[in-house]
């Protein structure tokens, strides 16, 4: 009964993570991506690459805070989903908008600090897709843990490129920065409870019931 029902879960996993892109495919086709497809895409592609990312970083959280332990087992894959999502994103900035012209992307990096931030993020996830496999915690030993904590930082890195790139300052508390600033409240809110004092003492408030 059980891995029936893992079963299941895994199957909705997937077809929750392969929606967007199919929604994305379906839209392309039948040019349901407003007057400016290639800005629809690249946005929705990266809006979809924070939410998985903020689900998966949401797993652990679940599994402290109701005992959850399944949720564990949806990091992983959630965070390929993230991946996948800022790779499109990616692509679709250098192939369809920009047709591999480097000479134009790499100056972009100084000039526009939000594709730098976005790059390292992309950069980042990369690095945590590479070692997330079964035997890397093995081949890596301690040193997989401190690189796959960088998924925070890849994460402020991520609501920073989408708020420069919403014309957003999320310092100054101007411009477009709702959707950035609920992201990274959310952020804030699974670090803090990734924090040793707040997990030690969520436990013992969950031993106590």
């Amino acid at each position: 009964m059980s891995s029936q029902r893992n079963g299941v879960l895994r199957i909705l996993l997937h077809s929750v993570g392969l929606m967007p892109l199919i929604v994305l495919i379906v839209r392309w086709q039948i040019n349901d991506l407003t007057i400016n497809p290639i800005q629809a895409a690249t946005r929705f592609t990266g809006d979809w690459a924070l939410i998985f990312l903020l689900l998966s970083l949401a797993c652990t959280p679940l599994s402290l805070l109701f005992k959850w332990r399944q949720a564990l087992r949806f990091r992983r894959p959630l965070g390929l989903y993230a991946f996948l999502y800022a790779s499109i994103h990616f692509l679709i900035y250098v192939w369809l908008d920009y047709d591999w012209a480097w000479n134009f992307i790499l100056p972009s990096l100084k000039e526009k600090p939000f594709i730098l931030a976005g790059a390292l993020a992309l950069f980042i996830l990369l690095l945590l897709a590479l070692t997330s496999f079964d035997f890397s915690p093995r081949w890596l030993g301690k040193h997989w843990k401190t690189l796959h904590r960088l998924v925070y930082l890849a994460g402020i890195l991520v609501i920073l490129h989408f708020a420069w790139a919403s014309k957003g300052d999320l310092f100054r508390l101007s411009g477009e920065i709702l959707r950035p600033l609920i992201a990274g409240v959310i952020l804030f809110g699974l670090l803090i409870l990734r924090l040793p004092p707040i997990r030690r003492f969520i436990q013992f408030f969950r031993s106590r019931e």
